[in-house]
């Protein structure tokens, strides 16, 4: 038995000895298949003793495991991201003593005015291979000239198709020569908080730029920032000139389209705020099919429930909406809706707060009944409600 141990350890020493030496003066011979073995750097043959540097070609083939790196992702991503530049002619009082009616009515306006072009930056998202193209509704509003610029530097003048000024989104359709590369859609709900996200913009104008976070929470709503709102938090740095770029999971997905920041400096702070892949596509859809968009509404001004209005309503909880105010000869006022009523579900879904309340009925098309569960003086009422079709919102 001793004997054999020995042999044992004789056999095992060599091999070590000889993996060293080829490993030292042959690297070359480890690799597996065209790739280096995990823990192993290549040499350039020939080249001077000294640190061994890792070949560029197998950087990305030599990695320890999954989510080391995403250059795949943001390979796929980042040619369907493009610049958009806007310009917009604008009238400034050049002297506002001019301003004068008297002496307008004699000199008109040509000294008291002038035109000026300002001009914006931001990004967008090439959805289509034949040139759609989705960003913010506040990219583009009010710009007189649009022009889209590629990853590969063309460039080309843009065409609004339709915008959604309620849930921030415009979609744009520029003519190409051939196909452009279009993003991939992420699965609706596909995301979820801890998930490795990528954001992919222009930020200040610098160029293409991709910055990687997590997704640190779904669902933010009262944020003040759209109408609609459902977005994704992450602290993947988004700055000015990000919005309307796409924010992509770690394998290039589109999961939502970038569009604000927390901030009080102007810069990133790691709170950015993302439109998620279920709104962006009904909008992008119904806008492509028919230039516009269409919303379900009943006409009526609702309140946020806090604990003190619970308790002096004397209401069991803080869900549901509360109906402050409704509009006449509104869907709302026909169907017997009053002020004070207490709305709790609609079509038997129930109704969390006044954001739910509008993201239900907007998704029921115009035209259609539902029934509608209130709370009326501690009595529960069921009302059926014909839904109208949301007015669009007035140009400031």
């Amino acid at each position: 038995m001793k004997h054999l141990w020995l042999i044992f350890a004789q056999a095992v020493t060599i091999c070590v000895a000889v993996l060293f030496v080829v490993q030292t003066l042959k690297p070359d011979w480890l690799l597996a298949n065209g790739r280096l073995l995990p823990g192993m750097v290549s040499a350039s043959s020939g080249a001077a003793a000294g640190p061994r540097i890792l070949e560029a070609a197998t950087v990305d083939e030599a990695r320890l495991g999954p989510g080391v790196s995403y250059a795949e992702a943001a390979r796929r991503a980042v040619p369907t991201v493009v610049h958009i530049y806007t310009s917009q002619e604008v009238k400034t009082q050049h002297n506002p003593l001019l301003n004068d009616p008297f002496f307008r009515h004699f000199f008109g306006d040509r000294f008291g005015e002038q035109t000026q072009r300002r001009s914006g930056l931001g990004s967008g998202v090439i959805v289509s291979a034949d040139g759609y193209i989705l960003t913010n509704y506040h990219v583009i509003e009010g710009a007189d000239e649009i022009e889209v610029s590629l990853n590969d530097n063309r460039k080309f003048r843009a065409k609004v198709i339709g915008t959604d000024p309620e849930s921030d989104l415009s979609v744009l359709k520029i003519a190409a020569d051939g196909k452009l590369p279009a993003i991939t859609f992420a699965p609706a709900n596909s995301l979820r908080v801890g998930d490795v996200v990528l954001a992919i913009g222009n930020p200040f104008g610098v160029g293409q730029t991709v910055t990687s976070g997590i997704a640190s929470a779904l669902g933010r709503t009262h944020l003040g920032i759209n109408i609609f709102e459902d977005f994704i938090q992450t602290d993947a740095a988004i700055n000015p000139g990000n919005s309307g770029g796409a924010l992509v999971d770690s394998t290039g997905n589109m999961v939502g389209v970038n569009t604000a920041i927390y901030s009080q400096n102007g810069g990133s702070m790691g709170i950015g705020f993302a439109i998620p892949v279920s709104l962006v596509r009904s909008v992008l859809d119904q806008i492509i099919r028919s230039g516009t968009v269409t919303r379900g509404w009943i006409g009526v001004e609702v309140q946020e429930i806090t604990a003190e209005l619970a308790e002096s309503f004397k209401l069991p909880s803080t869900s549901g909406a509360l109906i402050a105010g409704v509009m006449r000869g509104s869907p709302a006022e026909k169907a017997g809706i009053k002020p004070g009523d207490l709305l709790v579900s609609i079509d038997g879904k129930p109704v969390a707060d006044d954001q739910a309340m509008l993201q239900v009925i907007a998704a029921l098309p115009p035209g259609r009944n539902a029934s509608f569960t209130l709370r009326r003086e501690s009595k529960s009422v069921e009302l059926p409600i014909t839904i109208g079709k949301r007015p669009k919102p007035p140009k400031e």
